[in-house]
Parts: structure tokens; sequence; C-alpha cells
């Protein structure tokens, strides 16, 4: 690529470069999935940003932003060039008053938690984890839980992209409010978000508690479980009926952090079931045993925390493991919990049939305006399965998947953007009744496909819609297929 470019754009890029001399590789969290970008570049400003988009549009080039790369698919990946956005992390505005913070979207969710505690404020919710960028998380419609909460793109109330053409553009609800609802949650397909203003709220304290139950009383009356906490979600361990249900509260009850215990957390909980489960990886028929002992050392009991709300959020996703997400209307959650229970329960019963991990997990996401968001004009509930990778090696997922997505889809799923899934441009057609607007809003902000990677290709556009291609250097470095 490097013979293509002028003197001064060689030279730019030299400032820009990061990721050392040997070139960078992209592993996302899990490494399921890696990329070599041929250029990895760490622009501070959005002139920057700007002039790459030019050098990009004259060259055939494509651009792919990136935060912590934690996607469990290749949605980051790029074989052009990737953009670091780390250093892009300052905060611009304040207003106490109307409990916003405006901050570039490079900012990572643990940098933002503590900007906003250190102005007595707090993000209404938060997922599991906070390693993200801001940018990642609101363009893939992170959520947590909570019927009266949405996913974190319905937080932003002001946001600035550059497109494909090296545009500017400001948007809000009242400033071009098609291209903001489809830029809060566009998974890079528009160009590159670079500041966010979020809605959060005064700080405050959450009062979790964890209880052990059964799925049947769940699902039995689960119009009440879900209203019964401001915010509540449920794993089930499948091979038993066993759930712990987890609810939270805002509470100005003195803090009581959870005391973590050496022996159960980490030993049992990481330790020794990461062994169990490369042991299973063998004799698959000790799964439903390894599982219900987990339940019993760890979760058969009454735990109750109060804590700062992001501290009680987050929590340990342990190790390695592929994941698969989608959200249905609410109503159809109890429907598709008892058909995978029966499935799981069926090839349980099959010497060579499909062995699960735990946990499944349910979340509540209140309905969006967000063009692309799953809960866009519906409160749904998020179902997600899991393998876990022992010590990083193969586990078999992929008919665990199908089976998965099938029944998601038969009642009206529609997956995670952040996970790898099965669902492509037609799929999507039916799934959101604002996509065709979406397309329409890609094609004037991205009319050279410089924010295409394969991702995109794959997921978004058309089969037969023609692209400007990245040069011969680029397309020689691939993204890889997911490991394994």
């Amino acid at each position: 690529m490097a013979h293509l470019l002028s003197d001064s754009e060689r030279t730019f890029f030299e400032k820009l470069k990061c990721g050392g001399d040997k070139g960078f590789e992209l592993r996302n969290w899990a490494d399921t999935f890696r990329c070599k970008p041929v250029y990895t570049l760490a622009p501070e400003t959005e002139c920057e940003i700007i002039e790459l988009v030019h050098i990009a549009a004259r060259h055939g080039l494509t651009l792919k932003p990136v935060g912590a790369g934690y996607s469990p698919s290749d949605l980051a990946c790029t074989d052009s060039i990737m953009l670091n956005m780390d250093k892009m992390n300052r905060i611009l505005a304040h207003d106490a008053y109307a409990c916003t913070l405006t901050v570039e979207a490079g900012v990572r969710l643990h940098q933002l938690n503590a900007m906003l505690e250190q102005r007595g404020m707090a993000l209404s919710s938060l997922g599991s984890i906070s390693d993200q960028s801001i940018a990642g998380a609101i363009s893939t419609a992170t959520h947590s839980t909570g019927m009266a909460f949405g996913d974190m793109s319905s937080m932003i109330t002001h946001l600035v992209i550059i497109d494909g053409t090296g545009r500017r553009r400001e948007c809000s609800a009242s400033v071009d409010p098609d291209l903001f609802n489809a830029a809060r949650c566009s998974i890079g397909a528009l160009g590159i978000i670079t500041q966010v203003t979020i809605q959060c709220e005064p700080a405050y304290k959450l009062h979790a508690v964890q209880t052990p139950d059964t799925l049947d009383n769940v699902l039995d009356s689960l119009d009440e479980v879900v209203f019964s906490a401001e915010h509540v979600r449920f794993w089930w361990f499948p091979y038993s009926d066993s759930v712990a249900v987890w609810r939270a509260n805002r509470t100005t009850m003195p803090k009581q952090p959870r005391i973590k215990s050496y022996w159960r957390d980490r030993l049992i909980g990481y330790h020794y079931f990461q062994l169990r489960l490369l042991k299973a990886r063998i004799t698959p028929d000790d799964l439903p045993s390894i599982i219900q002992e987990q339940f019993a050392s760890r979760f058969d009991r009454r735990v109750e925390v109060v804590d700062d709300s992001y501290k009680v959020f987050n929590f340990d996703c342990l190790f390695s493991h592929h994941v698969n997400e989608w959200a249905v209307p609410w109503e159809k959650a109890a429907d598709v919990l008892r058909q995978l229970r029966s499935w799981i329960i069926a090839e349980g019963q099959k010497p060579d049939g499909v062995r699960v991990h735990f946990p499944v997990q349910a979340r509540f996401v209140k309905d969006s305006d967000v063009w692309l968001s799953p809960a866009y004009g519906q409160t749904v509930c998020y179902i997600a399965v899991i393998m876990y990778r022992p010590y990083r090696r193969a586990v078999p997922y992929k008919k665990y998947w199908r089976v998965y997505e099938d029944i998601m889809r038969t009642q009206g799923g529609r997956p995670h953007w952040a996970k790898a899934h099965k669902m492509y441009h037609y799929d999507l057609k039916r799934a959101y009744p604002k996509f065709d607007d979406f397309m329409r809003l890609r094609s004037e902000c991205d009319p050279n496909g410089i924010f295409v990677n394969d991702y995109i290709r794959r997921h978004i556009l058309p089969p037969n819609e023609p692209l400007l291609t990245a040069t011969t250097d680029s397309r020689s470095l691939t993204c890889e297929k997911p490991r394994l």
C-alpha cells in the first residue's frame, strides 16, 4: 500500500502510526477473531480523521475505527486501515443542570465511570463489563437490564460523525433527526463517531439481591418477576430447573460491598471450573454434573450487595468463550426458554447429542426509537447462550447456535450486533421496519464504501451491491475465520 501514497501522505501516516514496526494484530477478548491491518493509526483530532477519510477515498482504501475490540465477532476487523481511537478520550463539556456529559468517542466505559463519579453522576444502566469504548458500546446497542431502561444507544442526546465524504455532521433529536436515529446504533457503517453527549443521572447506589429459584417458577410468573425490581436478570442452569435471579434497586442504604471468597470465586468458580470443562471436552457427559456442582457451590444461596451503581452492574465474565445473544419481544421469552430447555433435554438423552454449558442468561430492555436497536419499537428480552473455551481450547458449539438461532428467529428475534450471527440483508429488512431508511442513509454517508469491512458486506449490504475495493496489498491480509 505504501507505494500508492504520496510523500506527504506517508509522512502523515508515520505520524499517526501505532502498533510497532512489525504491524499490529487485533485479537478480540475471547481470541475467537483476529486480523492484521496494513496500517494501524491513532488519530487525536477530528481534522486528522477527516484527512484520513480523504486519503482513503483517493486511493480506494477502507477505514475501520476500533476501541477495545471486545466484540465476539469480526465487527471490528479490517485488512486495510484500522483507527485506534484510544487517544480521542477527552471530556468536552459537562452540564450539571441537565446531567449530561460530552466526551470524545474513544473514552472507555471504565474511564467514563470515573469521569462521572468525579462529577456526581452515573449512567442509568450499564452492562456486564466496562472495557468497551463509548462509541463501540452505542454502535452495537450494548445494554444492561431493566424494563424501564433502554440500551446505551438510547442514552445519547447528541453526536458528531465524520462520514465517508469527509463531512463533519452533528445530529440530535432536533438537528438531522434521521441521521441521529440511524447513527446511534450504526455498527460503523455510516462513518466515524468522534464525540457523544450522554444523558446521565445523579450518582446512586444499587442494592442488589441474588436468590435461587426454579425456571418454572420464574417463567410462570415472568410478568411479575420482570417488574419486581428496577433491574432484573436471571441465569438458568441447563440440565436442571435451577435459576439464579438478580434484582437491583436504587437505595440510600450504607455500602455493603460484596466480599469475595478466593476459595469459592477463584479456586472453585474459575480455576477448578475451567479444569473440569477442559476434561469435559473428552467426556461431555460430565457437563450436567459440572453445572449442578457450580450452582450448588456458588449460586444456591442469597447474595446481597450495596455499592456504587457501576460496581454492581459489572461482573467477572471469567475466561474465553463463544457467546450468542438475540433479543425477542419480552412476552415471548418464556416460550423461547421452554423450547430451548426441551431441545437441551432431548439432546442430553442421546449418546452423541449436543452438550451445553451454563448459563442461559435473560435480561430485559425498554423499547427504543433507534432504528437498528434490537429493541426498536418493542420492549425485549435478550437471551444469551454461552460455550466456554477452557484454556482457549476448541469446544463444539455450532449445532447449539443453529438451533438457538432458529428458535429466536421464529419468535421475531433480532441478534445483538456485536455477536457473530446468521442474519443477512433480506432477513434484516424483515426484522427492522427502518432498515431501508438506514440503507438509504448509508449510501448517502458512505457512497464509496470506505467503511465497509467483511462484517458489513456479509450482513448489511445486498448481495449484488457493487463496492469500491481496497488495493491488492490490503486485500492480501484477510480477516481470519472464527477460531475454535
